[in-house]
């Protein structure tokens, strides 16, 4: 009997410290009123609970759906003296934000925009018109024109723009 015990507790213990793995172990149990020997059978924990739990990731931010608007386009950033001021579409201008200026995208619309230099991007909101260069296409907050710059002295650079897509409930479920 206690010998049974000791194998029984000694397989229960390599059941915990293995972290129930892959594990099959057979032991031998004498019951005393019976004078009969059980086989008990221990196996993996794991395989009987949802297995594909097991082997999904950790859910990652879905990726945008990015559409491309223009590459090779210059843009540039705001001059500090606009800070505190109405832009178009009414919005506090606040060089500190991730928003931009384009003369034809609607309000609101997300664009990102990638250094074509060094490939660094920032995610901006358009909520005001310009530049009024017809050389420039996009003016971006000094914060996030200095994220993306290669050079933080040059007063402008070649991007590409994407639109970023809006995200719906559908999508982001799959």
């Amino acid at each position: 009997m206690k010998n049974s015990i000791i194998v029984f507790s000694v397989s229960l213990v390599m059941l915990i410290i293995t972290g129930f793995s892959t594990i099959s172990t057979e032991t031998a149990l004498e019951n005393p009123e019976t004078q009969k020997i059980t086989v008990v059978k221990v196996s993996d924990t794991t395989e009987t609970a949802a297995p594909a739990e097991a082997d999904k990731k950790p859910a990652k931010a879905a990726e945008p759906k990015l559409t491309l608007y223009k590459d090779n386009v210059l843009a540039t950033y705001y001059a500090d003296k606009f800070n505190g001021r109405k832009t178009t579409s009414g919005e506090r201008f606040h060089n500190k934000k991730y928003t931009a200026a384009h003369m034809r995208l609607p309000f609101g619309t997300m664009v990102r925009v990638t250094n074509e230099n060094n490939g660094k991007f920032v995610d901006v909101k358009v909520n005001d018109r310009g530049p009024y260069s017809k050389k420039l296409e996009i003016d971006l907050t000094k914060t996030a024109f200095m994220e993306i710059a290669s050079k933080k002295g040059s007063g402008s650079f070649k991007v590409k723009m994407e639109i970023i897509e809006p995200v719906t409930e559908t999508a982001a479920a799959e």
